[in-house]
């Protein structure tokens, strides 16, 4: 997604400089046309039409075209996206300091749906983890999510719904390629129950009043715990998930996601 934004953005300041040079031309053009005019008449003894073009050169000298300069830095939307990548590493570098070798992390997993940030699989189940890293205090109603950020002094100096470009809130983001992906997973043998946790990854995220969540929520302080839990069956025992199942769960989704890679990227070739 950054690649993309970013390739965009240098794309539009290419448009830009393009139609600030053409306009370039044209200027120059237009003055060297009145130079000529002016100096023709000043050769042939003109002097009225020699000062009327003198002043029309000065004028249009005046307008040279400017250039138009690029914002420096990233865009808003470029910044978002950094944030969130620096959330997705910070979790992916905690799970890798907690847990062992009977878990295994996959990053970046697609389907139709969306993508997931993190699928992790271990004996207790596979866990899918939306990412958000937000300098807010998070409010969860259901599906609508909304963060409201403060000032050093505890005055609200924000207050926004959290949602992507398409206007998913982080549960809808993480519920839709979930439910697809245990839908494949059933059609392959594999009936596994897909966990779903958001994590708010940002050191200064609070977690507000939570009422009817659609997914687990928490910070990243819960995070351990929240993979222990097992909703409506108490703590969940040590091998739900044998190593085998384990390796042929881990086969299925890296052939679906490549599957859907593949496909995004045939979607996405220009047409000869």
């Amino acid at each position: 997604m950054l690649d993309d934004v970013s390739r965009r953005r240098v794309a539009a300041d290419k448009r830009v400089l393009s139609v600030y040079e053409d306009e370039l031309i044209r200027y120059r053009a237009r003055v060297q046309a009145v130079r000529v005019r002016r100096d023709r008449a000043g050769a042939q003894h003109r002097w009225w039409t020699w000062l009327r073009l003198s002043v029309t050169a000065w004028r249009e000298r005046r307008r040279t075209p400017r250039p138009l300069i690029p914002a420096a830095g990233h865009t808003d939307l470029e910044e978002k996206i950094i944030a969130g990548i620096e959330g997705e590493q910070q979790v992916a570098a905690e799970l890798g300091r907690a847990l062992g070798d009977d878990w295994t992390l996959l990053r970046g997993y697609r389907n139709r749906r969306g993508e997931i940030d993190h699928l992790l699989l271990g004996p207790p189940g596979l866990f899918a983890i939306e990412v958000k890293n937000l300098n807010a205090t998070v409010y969860v109603d259901g599906d609508r999510w909304r963060a409201d950020k403060y000032d050093n002094y505890g005055n609200l100096v924000e207050q926004r719904p959290i949602a992507d470009r398409k206007g998913r809130s982080p549960s809808v983001q993480l519920n839709e390629p979930a439910d697809d992906l245990e839908r494949f997973l059933r059609t392959r043998g594999q009936p596994v129950p897909v966990q779903r946790l958001v994590v708010l990854a940002h050191r200064r995220s609070r977690l507000g009043a939570v009422r009817h969540p659609t997914v687990r929520v928490g910070t990243s302080a819960d995070l351990l715990p929240m993979l222990g839990e097992q909703p409506g069956r108490g703590q969940p025992g040590p091998d739900q998930l044998g190593r085998g199942q384990r390796h042929e769960l881990q086969r299925l989704i890296q052939h679906d996601h490549q599957f859907h890679e593949k496909r995004r990227r045939t979607d996405r070739r220009p047409p000869r």
